[in-house]
């Protein structure tokens, strides 16, 4: 049957429509023609150089960033990844490789060595007189790579080669691939696992160095051949078709490694995703209800790798563990994965264990209604010492103007007591010395006067 005429207006239009939708989105996308081929290269040509300011600059960053992975200050490592000028050298081999610049390479990786030997010889040093020689989080962070920093490394490196090679270069966006890329802290934690001699910690360390440099070139090299920038030509053809054949066995020397290295990576993240899934289907399992996860490991190797779970509650038959290893290894695709299951057969009441708990924080919080009591307590005799004292130096005053022959004056709350009832009472204790004998008229009418003006009824003179 042959299309009638509607469908095929029906058709055209779809056809005009898509058209109209890709030419929109070739128009937004569109980032060849604001490239600056010549401007470009001699930008990362410059940023290759490695000498004098340079090295000084590398050297104290390096410091910088040690610092800061010392004390674990994040603000810190990104003002030194800011000033750092380790991404010259690795974008200028992106660059060399995909232009064919064989100068440009052999410069590129003399100056990167370069880099890394002054890198380490700073960190090593750092650590080495640090006063702090644990292992922070921002240390542990920088020893194993992830599939997350190979995420990073590629699209901060597309996004750096993209940013540079326009006209108007955004120093932000620059910048910020810096940042993002982290090439400096793996290098810092390298120089601390060589100053502290724990080789574990300089090869994942380097290894995620190695790691995030290759895919920023690669980026570098993919986004330069897809701008069509222009390849390097000798004028000797036998020479260009030298140049050409070397960087292309460098390449595959470099790439292949790097692919099986990011491949570990890859399926190190899925080793990683699979286990968590497996003990959390455990924990959620109807079956397994009497029992409590209170841990759980993985590790990750490439020849072996292990799930360890602990548990309490009922504990686990032989068939049964047999049986979740099986699961492990076909249903989560983990083949190579060994579990290890560690149980004590007592079980945990949660609820009893949160009586517990509410239990401890009651007897806590009222040890210390009863801290804050005595304080209170204690605050209060202090203010009525020194409001006594107060007191006392106020009457001193007033019977110095009213009766001059006293000599010596003291007032204070004493408790009495009945030697026979063992009642006490508070009583106000007056001690007076008079300068002559002949004080008795003169007492009394001082005694009236102070009842009053303490507002006692009952007053004992001392003499």
């Amino acid at each position: 049957m042959e299309p009638t005429s509607d469908n095929r207006k029906h058709k055209n239009s779809v056809s005009h429509f898509l058209r109209t939708i890709w030419v929109h989105v070739r128009k937004h996308t569109q980032i060849r023609q604001d490239t600056d081929y010549n401007a470009t290269v001699d930008y990362i040509s410059k940023s290759v150089e490695f000498s004098g300011v340079n090295v000084w600059i590398l050297f104290f960053a390096i410091i910088i960033a040690s610092v800061g992975l010392n004390v674990n200050s994040t603000a810190v490592i990104i003002g030194a990844m800011l000033i750092s000028p380790l991404m010259g050298p690795i974008t200028g081999l992106g660059l060399a490789v995909g232009t064919f610049d064989e100068d440009l390479l052999k410069q590129s990786l003399k100056n990167l060595a370069i880099m890394v030997g002054i890198s380490l010889v700073a960190s090593t040093l750092y650590f080495l007189i640090s006063p702090i020689s644990g292992a922070r989080s921002e240390l542990l962070a920088r020893t194993q790579p992830t599939i997350f920093d190979v995420f990073i490394a590629f699209f901060g490196g597309l996004a750096g080669i993209v940013a540079t090679s326009r006209k108007s270069q955004s120093i932000t966006i620059i910048s910020g691939v810096a940042i993002a890329t982290a090439l400096m802290p793996p290098l810092c934690t390298a120089g601390f696992g060589i100053a502290t001699g724990q080789i574990w910690y300089f090869l994942g360390a380097f290894y995620l160095f190695f790691i995030n440099s290759f895919f920023i070139a690669l980026a570098t090299f993919v986004m330069v051949r897809f701008l069509h920038f222009p390849q390097k030509k000798y004028v000797d053809e036998s020479r260009n078709r030298t140049v050409r054949r070397l960087i292309s066995i460098f390449t595959l020397i470099v790439l292949i490694p790097s692919i099986y290295l990011a491949g570990d990576v890859v399926k190190e993240a899925a080793f990683n995703t699979q286990s968590l899934k497996f003990i959390k289907d455990f924990q959620e399992n109807e079956n397994f209800q009497d029992i409590q996860v209170i841990a759980s490991d993985r590790e990750y190797h490439h020849r072996s790798q292990t799930v360890s779970m602990s548990l309490v509650g009922n504990p686990l038959s032989q068939r049964e563990i047999s049986d979740l290893q099986n699961s492990l290894q076909n249903a989560y695709g983990l083949k190579k994965a060994k579990l290890i299951v560690r149980q004590t057969g007592e079980s945990i009441d949660i609820t009893k264990q949160n009586e517990i708990i509410e239990d401890i924080l009651d007897k806590k919080d009222a040890a210390l209604a009863q801290k804050d009591s005595t304080i209170a307590d204690l605050r209060s005799k202090i203010n009525k010492i020194q409001n006594a004292e107060t007191l006392s130096a106020q009457l001193a005053k007033e019977i110095y103007v009213q009766h001059p022959d006293v000599r010596r004056f003291a007032i204070t709350d004493l408790v009495q007591y009945d030697t026979k009832t063992l009642e006490n009472n508070t009583i106000a204790v007056v001690y007076l010395q008079w300068k002559d004998n002949d004080y008795k008229e003169e007492e009394t009418e001082l005694l009236k006067w102070l009842k009053v003006r303490l507002g006692v009824e009952e007053l004992k003179v001392i003499h």
